[in-house]
């Protein structure tokens, strides 16, 4: 009867790097790794065992630690901070986007790959050496294979737990910065982005736009239609203005109540105002009866738009609150209106 890898039922069996320069050695591991179904890569070196790193992911690594040209502690050091250079790009990639946590970053947070040690050397220098350069585990030749199968299986098992979890703290903290009713950005991941935005700006010189954007006379319409249809309201209104914001970059945060906001970083005033004007008649056109509104038969927004090139004599609550000046001078001159102030 043939072995069943516990793995087998994967779309694609694990991928198990291993780096020696022993002939007899990898053939002997190739032959029982893919006796459990897994698939092998062999390489002879430590340098080559990095550039196969980054070519193929592989979910465990076998490193002897006596090679030629590149030793198995170095290159386990360089594995390592590989690692943790895609780590400090995806979290940097995270602080830029405002789409937030998308699954290529979320891959790269867990990109560790589990680096298991095969060696002659067996004294505590040695073992002190391979977990100080990052191993994961430590095993000695001659191998015992039973005892090898069993520690694979369970640096996998131990990977996927901590995939899992990883998965599931990054959804909480993903949780934790949307807005629950609209899907947008919540107040917390508007200010966090705002300041982040606002040190990228102020580095490169460029201008940062703010739009904020009320429902008019939006206590009127909850209190004629219902909280459940305000709800639905300020749902539809959220889809709008995500889907014309025109960059990538742009953030559409739901600021408050009826109130909702977008930061749209290296925008200058006109292009800002161009985007409230396509947001403003993208809300126009649902045709969203309010007969208690003042100013039209239908749902309408008053914006206020701000733009600042950041500088050490400014900060990011001056551009809220040149947007919020603005906002307000929409509303006083009658609502259903656009009102900008800019210095770039």
């Amino acid at each position: 009867m043939s072995r069943i890898s516990p793995y087998s039922l994967t779309k694609q069996p694990p991928v198990i790097l291993v780096a020696d320069d022993d002939t007899t050695i990898r053939t002997m591991l190739r032959k029982v790794m893919e006796q459990e179904g897994y698939r092998v890569i062999e390489v002879t070196d430590g340098k080559q065992c990095i550039d196969a790193y980054e070519a193929v992911k592989p979910d465990i690594v076998l490193l002897d630690a006596v090679m030629p040209i590149m030793d198995g502690f170095t290159c386990c050091k360089q594995l390592v901070q590989i690692a943790r250079n895609n780590l400090i790009s995806a979290l940097a990639n995270v602080d830029n986007d405002s789409s937030g946590l998308d699954s290529t970053i979320i891959s790269k947070l867990w990109e560790r790959t589990p680096i298991l040690m095969i060696t002659s050397l067996n004294d505590e220098e040695s073992v002190d050496r391979a977990f100080e350069a990052g191993a994961t585990d430590y095993i000695t030749k001659p191998i015992h294979w039973a005892v090898l199968r069993l520690r694979l299986r369970r640096l996998l098992q131990q990977a996927q737990v901590y995939k899992q979890l990883e998965a599931a703290n990054l959804a909480l903290q993903e949780l934790a910065n949307v807005d629950g009713l609209t899907g947008l950005a919540n107040r917390r991941r508007f200010d966090n982005y705002l300041n982040t935005q606002w040190i990228n700006s102020a580095q490169t010189g460029s201008p940062l736009s703010l739009i904020l954007c009320d429902i008019d006379f939006f206590k009127f319409y909850n209190d004629c239609y219902g909280h459940p249809a305000g709800d639905v309201c300020l749902q539809k209104v959220g889809t709008v203005l995500s889907k014309t914001a025109e960059k990538h970059r742009d953030l559409v945060a739901r600021y408050g109540g009826e109130e909702f906001a977008v930061i749209m970083p290296d925008t200058h005033a006109s292009g800002a105002i161009h985007v409230a004007q396509a947001m403003q008649s993208g809300v126009s056109n649902l045709r969203i009866d309010h007969d208690k509104s003042e100013v039209s038969q239908y749902l309408t927004l008053s914006m206020g738009v701000a733009t600042i090139i950041p500088g050490w004599e400014v900060s990011p609550s001056d551009l809220i609150a040149a947007a919020d000046k603005a906002l307000y001078q929409a509303k006083a001159q009658g609502r259903n209106r656009i009102c900008w102030i800019s210095d770039g």
